[in-house]
């Protein structure tokens, strides 16, 4: 992907996973240990944003530096495109000020080719994405996966250890914790 300096991640889950939960208390960890961090946050085509109660205005309370929502169709600090307009994540990632970033996270865009954290809680019973997705680097869950992986098994009720880990792979640093 060009145009891309900082480093990202992106979190890639099944709906009612518990994404922007893990999401929240991960950039609280991170932000309290100094790190200016970025979050783009897949919507559908129309939203709101930065009204209390939704996702982006957690997000952003929790001390995203910037936060950008995006779908295809719109992407705020608000912006709408119109119709025939759409945007990537590469359109979204190049929005974001890099100079002012240490790390940008995303969440959604299951799809795209970055490094992605798969969150897993196989209470639920969802199919799994790694197997298939080379992009995953490493799993966080709260119970034993139901296949074997070589990937890294995170705790996904653990924010302080994917800080840890996303430090130690994206920023060559660890975060004391």
């Amino acid at each position: 992907m060009n145009k891309v300096k900082t480093p990202l991640v992106g979190f890639l889950a099944y709906s009612g996973t518990g994404k922007t939960t893990l999401l929240v208390k991960l950039i609280s960890v991170l932000s309290a240990k100094g790190i200016r961090v970025g979050m783009i946050k897949h919507a559908h085509h129309t939203f709101d944003i930065d009204q209390p109660g939704k996702d982006s205005y957690i997000l952003r309370k929790a001390g995203a530096c910037e936060m950008l929502i995006g779908s295809s169709t719109r992407w705020a600090l608000m912006v709408d495109a119109g119709k025939d307009q759409k945007f990537s994540l590469q359109d979204h990632i190049w929005r974001m000020d890099q100079d002012n970033l240490d790390l940008i996270l995303v969440e959604g865009y299951k799809l795209e080719a970055i490094p992605k954290i798969e969150l897993i809680r196989p209470s639920l019973g969802n199919d799994l994405f790694f197997p298939d997705d080379k992009n995953v680097i490493a799993v966080a869950t709260d119970d034993t996966l139901p296949v074997a992986t070589n990937l890294p098994i995170l705790d996904i009720n653990n924010p302080d250890e994917i800080a840890t880990f996303i430090c130690k792979r994206f920023l060559q640093k660890s975060t004391s914790i």
